[in-house]
Formats: C-alpha cells, sequence, structure tokens
C-alpha cells in the first residue's frame, strides 16, 4: 500500500521490483544471520534479533514516510478478525494434526467442519458490516481474485519447499543451520536479480505471459528437487534454487502488483492485507499440507524400507518412534539405541533417510502440480480497470 501511493501508474512495476530484489537480499541474510545465531548463542536469539531490526524500521519509518490515510475505514472490525482467525486456525490444525490423529478422526473432521462453517461466517459478515475486515467487492475485479489465488499457490510451493529441504540438509546430510542456510544461498541471492528484470519483463510481456511462465519455471525447479539423491552435491540443490528465484520472482512482483495496483486507491492498505495474508495463508497450507503428504508417505514406505535391508525386528513402539524421528530427516544415533551394534545403527538410520526422501520426493511432485496449475490460472488475469475509473463502494 505504501508502495501504491508513493509511486503511482507504470511506476509501480518498477518499485514492485525493487522491493523483491530487497526481499531477495534479506531472506539470504535471514537463514545464514540464523544459523550464526543458532550455532553461537541461542535458538531464542533468532526471535530476540528481531527487537533491535523493528526498532531500526520504525525509526526509518517515522523519518522517512509521509503520511497517508484511508479516507474510507474508522475502525477495526474485530469481529472479523476473530472469525477469520478461528477458520484458519482450524483449517491449518485440522491438516497438522490429520496426519496423527486420522483423516476420518472425529476430530480432524470437527475441526475441518469448523473451518467451514465459521469460514462461512466471517464471508456472511463481512457482507453485512458497515466497515468490514475484508470488503468482499474488491473481488470483484477478477485480476485481483486472480492475483489473490496465484500469490497463495506460490506461497504454498516455496514455504512447502523451504521446510523439508532444511530437514533434507540437517538432518539426511548432517549439516550446521549455518551450512544449511548457505545451501539455500543460491535462490535468495537469485531473487536480488530476478525481481528487478521481472518488473522488466512484466512491462515487456505482460502480467499473463510472464507469470504463466514464472510458474512453468518454478514447476521445472520443483520436479528437479524431487528428483535430490542421498548424496546430491551443492550443484545438484543450486541449480534449481536458482530457478525457482527466476520462476517465483515474476509471480511476487506481477501478483503483487495485480493485487495493490487494480485496487482503489482508499482499498489500497486492505489490497496490501490481502497480498500479505494470502501470502501468510499460502505458506501455512504449505508447510501443513506437504508436512501431511510427506509423513504419510514416510509411514507407508517405512517398513518396506527396513524388509529391503533384511533389520531384525524391533518392538513396535520403538520402531515408531524411529519412523516419527524418520519423518523430519532424522535417524537415530548409537547413544539414541544403547546396546545395539553401531552397524545396525547405521543400517536403521539408512532406512529412515530412503523414507524421509520417498516423502520429500512426493512433496515436490505435489508442488510440481500446484506450480502448473498457477501458470494455467496466469492465462485468465485481465488488465481489470483502473482503480481511479472505478471506485470499489463499501456498504
Amino acid at each position: 500500500a505504501l508502495l501504491r501511493v508513493a509511486f503511482p501508474g507504470e511506476r509501480l512495476k518498477t518499485a514492485m521490483g525493487a522491493w523483491g530484489g530487497i526481499i531477495g537480499l534479506s531472506s539470504a541474510a535471514g537463514p545464514i544471520v540464523g544459523g550464526l545465531l543458532v550455532e553461537n548463542v541461542s535458538w531464542q536469539s533468532v526471535f530476540f534479533i528481531n527487537v533491535p531490526v523493528g526498532i531500526a524500521a520504525l525509526a526509518m519509518g517515522l523519518w522517512v514516510l509521509s503520511e497517508s490515510r484511508a479516507r474510507t475505514l474508522s475502525r477495526v472490525d474485530w469481529l472479523g478478525v476473530l472469525l477469520l482467525s478461528v477458520a484458519m486456525f482450524s483449517l491449518v490444525w485440522a491438516i497438522i494434526q490429520a496426519p496423527t490423529w486420522g483423516w476420518g478422526d472425529t476430530r480432524t473432521i470437527g475441526f475441518l467442519a469448523a473451518a467451514v462453517v465459521v469460514g462461512g461466517v466471517f464471508l456472511w459478515w463481512q457482507t453485512r458490516s458497515s466497515e468490514p475486515l475484508l470488503p468482499l467487492s474488491l473481488f470483484a475485479n477478477v485480476s485481483v481474485s486472480i492475483g489473490t489465488g496465484l500469490m497463495m499457490l506460490v506461497a504454498f510451493s516455496m514455504f512447502g519447499a523451504m521446510f523439508f529441504l532444511t530437514f533434507f540438509f540437517q538432518g539426511v546430510h548432517g549439516l550446521s543451520p549455518l551450512d544449511s542456510g548457505l545451501r539455500m544461498l543460491p535462490m535468495s541471492a537469485g531473487m536480488i536479480v530476478a525481481s528487478p528484470l521481472a518488473a522488466v519483463l512484466l512491462g515487456r510481456f505482460g502480467t499473463k505471459i510472464t507469470i504463466a511462465g514464472g510458474m512453468l519455471v518454478t514447476g521445472l525447479a520443483m520436479f528437479l528437487l524431487s528428483r535430490l539423491s542421498l548424496d546430491a552435491a551443492f550443484i545438484d540443490s543450486a541449480i534449481p534454487f536458482v530457478l525457482l528465484a527466476f520462476g517465483l520472482s515474476p509471480v511476487f512482483v506481477g501478483a503483487t502488483e495485480i493485487i495493490v495496483g487494480n485496487a482503489p486507491e482508499d482499498l489500497s492498505g486492505v489490497a496490501g492485507g490481502v497480498q500479505q495474508s494470502a501470502m501468510q495463508i499460502g505458506g501455512a497450507l504449505g508447510t501443513a499440507i506437504l508436512g501431511a503428504i510427506v509423513s504419510a508417505r514416510v509411514a507407508d514406505v517405512y517398513q518396506d524400507h527396513w524388509a529391503q535391508a533384511k533389520l531384525p525386528e524391533l518392538p513396535p513402539q520403538q520402531v515408531e518412534g524411529l519412523q516419527q524421528l524418520a519423518t523430519f530427516g532424522g535417524a537415530p544415533t548409537a547413544q539414541m539405541m544403547p546396546g545395539v551394534p553401531e552397524p545396525l545403527v547405521q543400517a536403521i538410520g539408512k532406512v529412515s533417510h530412503l523414507s524421509f526422501l520417498d516423502g520429500m520426493h512426493l512433496g515436490f511432485t505435489v508442488g510440481t502440480g500446484v506450480a502448473v496449475l498457477a501458470a494455467v490460472l496466469a492465462l485468465f488475469v485481465k488488465a481489470g480497470r483502473k482503480s481511479d475509473d472505478a471506485p470499489i463502494h463499501m456498504g
């Protein structure tokens, strides 16, 4: 919303590109600084570091930003906040717990039903509230609706990928937090270059072709990640990471410009909130849904890998614990299995890693399909009317 006010018209694409480049720079620094803090201070420090960062951002905002006010909204729709929060919590919690509870369990069904019912009540309330949290008339513009969907799908793929690759690097390859952050550097560094380039491509080739092409490149990257092996070298992950950067950047920049740029200026703050919410919801669903898929796949193949390795039988409770460890790319150590010969511990570790790899491969295969779906969806983006010509009224 701040960019919309400061950079009207065609200048918005350039500003969005610069914004995307800064996101790439910060995402490159985040895993590296986080790794250094975890290794040398404590895991809690990755949260405390946000205090000085937040103070610096606040001071810069007070110094740099010019004042602007929305002429439409005067109060917070607290009931809308509550309803949307409950609906989203119920949905994400059901997806996270379903692998443990079972998809047919009454608790899973209950939380999913609560998500649907409370979500429906939220939508109904938004049509009744005089100043809704999410003016549904905003989505009368087809481009805003599709841009929101694209943002959710691209975040679904990106956050899900990062979540499991962290387990792959630290659990399967045994890398430190800092080394894992360095492994992800090609994607973050690529975004620094790709985001400004995306603004140029959007201006030259238009929204449809650029975003659809970006999602196809993302799909290719996801497919390559689904082929990673146990002994994958740095280059094996670096190539798909760079492809992800050049695939995701046009979608982030383009979808954001679609959502914020097509909204009336009075609702640009709401549109910015929609863009951020779509990214966070997509990321939460990507982590939860792909997590459930990976967990289910590991449970399906663990016993098969155990049998293929011709390992001796263990008590069911101990095997279940090993299987849970494998879901996160972990493997048992000699300290965890006292009295068990070292060769057997290593053999069990390989079973765990192979099982996790099967789950991760399936997760990235699903991510490939999501990227292709988003590419098709991008072809339906329409230019939309300028917000100044077609204001969206409240009430």
